[in-house]
C-alpha cells in the first residue's frame, strides 16, 4: 500500500509540474530537461549496482522500445498539458496499463473475466471527455487536441510498459530505469543543445528538477510495493489520475463540463477496475 500510494503521489506531482513547466519552455526543451536529471539521478544507481546477467539478444530490443515508448509518451503527454486542462489529460494518461493489457492479449495472454467490460467504460470514458459541452469552437478543438495527444501518450507508455515487463525479471530496479533516460538525453537534449534550441529558464527549472526526480521516483516506489502485491500497488499507483485532476482544480482554478466530468470518472473508475483484474 506505501508503495502505490507512494508512487501515485510521486507521479501526480511529475504530472502537474509538467503542467506548469511544458507551458514555460515548450514540450521539446521540457522533456530533455527531465530526462538529463532523471540520467544524473539513476546513472549512479546503475554504476553502483551489479551488472545484470544471462540477457538474451532479444531482450536489447526490448530495452530499446521500452526507452523509446517512454520518451515519446512523455513528449506527447507535456504536450498535451501545453494546451489541455490537467484534470483532462491525467485520466487519459493512467490508461496506459489498460493498453498494456491489450497488447498483453494481442501477444496470447489471457483477459481477465470481466476486463472487456472495463475496457469498454474507459473507451466510453474518453469518449466523453472529448466532449466540451460549450458552443466555443476553439475550446472544443483544444480539448480534442489535447485529448488525442494524452491517447498517443497512453499508446506509447503502454508499449513501454509491456516492454519493460518482458526483460523486467531480468534487470535490477536501476537498469530498468536507464534505457529512456538514456534515449531521451541522446535523441532529444543533446541534439536541441547542440542546434541552439534549447530552452530552460530560471523559473522553469524548478519543474524541471522536481519532475524528473518524481518520474525516477514513482517509478521505484511502484517496484517496491509491487514485491509484496502487485495488485494493491497497481490499484493504487493508478489513482496518480484522480490526484492530477484534484490538483488541476484546486491549484489550477480549472473546470471541466459536466460532461466530461462524467467521462473522466468513467475512465478513472475503469483504469483501477481493470488494474485490479488483471494484475
Amino acid at each position: 500500500m506505501l508503495g502505490g500510494l507512494g508512487a501515485a503521489v510521486l507521479f501526480a506531482t511529475a504530472t502537474v509540474s509538467a503542467a506548469r513547466g511544458s507551458r514555460l519552455v515548450g514540450a521539446e526543451s521540457f522533456l530533455a530537461g527531465v530526462m538529463t536529471v532523471g540520467l544524473v539521478i539513476a546513472f549512479p544507481l546503475v554504476a553502483l549496482g551489479r551488472a545484470p546477467a544471462g540477457l538474451e539478444a532479444s531482450s536489447f530490443g526490448w530495452l530499446a522500445l521500452s526507452g523509446i515508448g517512454n520518451v515519446a509518451g512523455l513528449l506527447f503527454d507535456y504536450a498535451a498539458l501545453r494546451v489541455g486542462r490537467l484534470g483532462l489529460v491525467a485520466p487519459i494518461l493512467a490508461t496506459e496499463g489498460a493498453i498494456a493489457a491489450l497488447i498483453s492479449v494481442a501477444a496470447g495472454e489471457r483477459l481477465a473475466p470481466g476486463a472487456a467490460a472495463t475496457l469498454v467504460l474507459i473507451a466510453a470514458g474518453v469518449v466523453l471527455a472529448t466532449r466540451t459541452g460549450s458552443r466555443d469552437g476553439d475550446a472544443s478543438d483544444q480539448s480534442r487536441r489535447a485529448v488525442l495527444l494524452a491517447l498517443a501518450a497512453a499508446c506509447s507508455f503502454g508499449a513501454s510498459l509491456y516492454a519493460t515487463g518482458r526483460v523486467s525479471a531480468q534487470l535490477p530496479l536501476a537498469w530498468a530505469l536507464l534505457p529512456a533516460r538514456l534515449v531521451g538525453v541522446a535523441a532529444v537534449a543533446l541534439p536541441l543543445a547542440f542546434t541552439g534550441r534549447l530552452r530552460l529558464t530560471r523559473r522553469a527549472a524548478p519543474w524541471v528538477v522536481l519532475a524528473g526526480a518524481c518520474e525516477v521516483g514513482g517509478l521505484a516506489a511502484f517496484a517496491v510495493g509491487a514485491r509484496h502485491g502487485i495488485a494493491i500497488s497497481a490499484v493504487l499507483s493508478s489513482q496518480f489520475a484522480t490526484l492530477s485532476a484534484l490538483a488541476g482544480i484546486v491549484l489550477f482554478r480549472e473546470r471541466l463540463a459536466r460532461i466530461q466530468f462524467a467521462g473522466v470518472a468513467a475512465v478513472a473508475c475503469g483504469v483501477a477496475i481493470l488494474s485490479s483484474l488483471q494484475s
